[in-house]
């Protein structure tokens, strides 16, 4: 395994690799996908009798999508990465697929999310449904520039059994994907209104730790985590050789609240979602919607680069 992994490895695009590693900025989480697509809809003002059907629904996440990544203020001068639902990436910007798109025109990493959801609650969390595709889509994402690759597990409790679940089966995906040249994000998110949240991190912390010690020499992940209760929980994970990057969710957080946690994380940049769009409406003219989204990712960028 350790010849495979690290062999695949150096397949990934070195410039990609260099600005994921070390560039300034934050990762735009664009990967809604179906479950939640309506209620990202509805908070850019497009109520569900607007359309009909999921091919209508989709179309109007897309054209959110594209006119959020063409805004004069998304370029990798503040937003390194993107993570795209996979009909994102299956989509075109003016002609020219996402992917490439959003590297050769606005020097933006794309990345993938790759998880089909979550499975029931069991031992304080919810483990990824099972992704038997998974080696098919990650061929596919290579063959459409794709650098990395995201999936989200979600933590309820600070059950030491249940963490360490969600955490062998991230890393267990994680190898997979690795084998294919994808740099993975391992995203096991901890939900922020449960009393035990600081314990289930340090589980978590702990768990993770393990796995990144146990993985070959040369091997680099990415890390996607909840801001935590204690300012620089995860900063052995920053500092661990075998992360690229320590990425934070906003995890239903309001932007302000986000950025400043954020600010006090030394190492941690943000890969906010529902943050980032906060504010955008699709009744805005071009001028109010650019104007919003650049407040949007400046104040996202301070706090990344705060730490």
């Amino acid at each position: 395994m350790s010849d495979t992994l690290h062999s695949e490895m150096v397949k990934s695009d070195p410039a990609m690799a260099e600005q994921m590693r070390s560039g300034d900025g934050f990762i735009a989480a664009l990967d809604q996908s179906g479950g939640s697509t309506p209620k990202a809809l509805k908070l850019y003002g497009i109520e569900e009798d607007a359309y009909e059907g999921e091919a209508e629904m989709f179309s109007l996440m897309h054209q959110m999508r594209a006119r959020i990544i063409k805004s004069p203020a998304f370029n990798g001068e503040k937003v390194i990465a993107a993570i795209l639902f996979e009909r994102t990436m299956d989509g075109e910007i003016d002609g020219v697929p996402t992917a490439e798109y959003l590297w050769n025109t606005c020097k933006v990493v794309p990345l993938l999310k790759v998880d089909k959801g979550l499975a029931e609650a069991e031992d304080g969390v919810k483990l990824m449904k099972p992704m038997p595709e998974l080696d098919a889509l990650c061929e596919k994402g290579v063959a459409k520039g794709i650098f990395g690759t995201k999936m989200r597990s979600v933590v309820d409790a600070a059950n030491p059994a249940g963490i360490a679940k969600v955490v062998e089966q991230q890393f267990a995906v994680g190898k997979q994907i690795l084998s294919h040249g994808l740099i993975p994000i391992i995203e096991p998110e901890v939900t922020i209104s449960i009393p035990d949240k600081a314990e289930a991190e340090t589980l978590l912390r702990d768990a993770i730790l393990a796995q990144l010690d146990a993985l070959p020499e040369g091997t680099e992940v990415m890390l996607k985590l909840t801001l935590p209760e204690v300012d620089n929980q995860y900063k052995a994970l920053v500092d661990h050789p075998a992360v690229m990057r320590v990425v934070a969710l906003s995890g239903g957080y309001e932007r302000a609240e986000a950025n400043d946690r954020l600010s006090r994380q030394t190492g941690m940049i943000a890969s906010f979602s529902r943050a980032l769009t906060e504010g955008l409406s699709a009744q805005q003219s071009d001028a109010e919607f650019d104007a919003t989204l650049a407040n949007s990712i400046s104040g996202i960028y301070a706090a990344s680069v705060a730490g």
